[in-house]
């Protein structure tokens, strides 16, 4: 899962090339990401894994980094 996080992110909304993204990195505070590329990605995440994420779970502490994204998907999926 963290994978295809990570690979979505650097091809397709990165706001800059990276080489690496580490698990616990602040995609928000380190400008990987900004708010338009984090609904994408929200967009993304619900298609890939068919699950549709409420708006009230869309907060910093469920998607500030690839780590916090995989817990709130699989807490999410169960």
């Amino acid at each position: 899962m963290n994978d295809i996080i990570i690979n979505y992110i650097k091809e397709e909304i990165s706001l800059e090339s990276l080489d690496e993204i580490q698990l616990d990195e602040d995609l928000l505070g380190n400008g990987i990401v900004d708010s338009l590329g984090m609904m994408r990605l929200i967009v993304f995440l619900e298609k890939e894994f068919h699950m549709t994420i409420n708006p009230e779970d869309m907060t910093v502490e469920n998607f500030n980094s690839v780590r916090s994204i995989s817990n709130y998907l699989s807490q999410s999926r169960t």
